[in-house]
């Protein structure tokens, strides 16, 4: 696959624009902003779930949907910041993936890119531990490490991690593809972020990210279902691309013109 994709124009034609390209200071930008988020995740977690906490939410679905905002809210952020505008700020080994099948990012960076973010993962979490403390590593907490409700089992789980990574995958498609919209998929994520982990966060875990789950796994010690929270939404990813790639040739969609989720207006953009 072209490490350089041609956009399409409205009427289907290719014009010779190209993404922009990947610098090699841009997988350590992936990963400060992979340890920034992770960070936030485990945090969040220890003020509001933890029932000793002067802050802590006595409903745990409650307190899923109001870690869910801050943490959309916090991707709002790195998302529009200045390293996550230059990187794409992908934060999720998933997007990276969709990203390149859908022929804007170069295969050659996947890679760094999701060693980038799983290290981040590992860096955030192992961070929080060392600012929060104890109280990071122990139950309930365990490094704010996901496990799907009693009654859910791990291929009820595999559905849900990948039915959303293939509709996150679909509305980044959509959103960087069309340059009237294209500015408002950092809110749309953030949302998409919300809704995921104050619905499916008591249910199947809500992580839709290999990154979210691998280094508090790792850390806390329970890998139980780690292999379905890193694989479903690898697969998620692939199928939305595909999807998007078969609307892109027999639908409306068009050419993904950059594997950035916050693009600026002197990014090349369809015609």
């Amino acid at each position: 696959m072209s490490t350089t994709p041609r956009p399409l124009s409205t009427n289907g034609r290719d014009t010779d624009l190209a993404a922009p390209a990947v610098a090699p200071s841009f997988p350590l930008l992936e990963f400060v902003l992979a340890a920034v988020l992770l960070f936030t995740v485990v945090t969040a977690v220890r003020w509001l779930m933890v029932p000793a906490s002067p802050a802590a939410i006595a409903d745990p679905q409650f307190a899923l949907a109001v870690i869910g905002v801050i943490v959309g809210a916090v991707l709002l952020v790195l998302i529009r910041s200045p390293w996550g505008r230059r990187s794409g700020a992908h934060l999720n080994p998933a997007v990276s993936i969709g990203l390149w099948l859908m022929g804007t990012f170069p295969g050659r960076w996947v890679a760094s890119y999701a060693a980038a973010q799983l290290a981040g993962s590992l860096a955030g979490a192992g961070l929080a531990r060392l600012i929060w403390g104890r109280a990071v590593a122990a139950a309930p907490i365990r490094y704010a490490a996901v496990q799907p409700s009693a009654d859910w089992n791990g291929p009820a789980v595999f559905a849900a991690e990948s039915g959303c990574l293939i509709a996150v995958t679909l509305l980044i498609g959509f959103f960087l593809a069309y340059p009237a919209w294209a500015r408002w998929l950092p809110l749309a994520l953030t949302a998409a972020t919300a809704l995921i982990v104050g619905v499916l966060g008591p249910r199947s875990g809500g992580a839709t990210n290999p990154a979210r789950q691998f280094g508090p796994a790792l850390l806390s010690g329970q890998p139980n279902y780690l292999a379905v929270y890193l694989i479903a939404p690898v697969v998620g990813a692939v199928v939305g691309a595909g999807i998007h790639q078969l609307l892109q040739r027999y639908g409306p969609a068009r050419r993904v013109p950059t594997y950035r989720l916050c693009p600026s207006t002197a990014e090349p953009r369809p015609s």
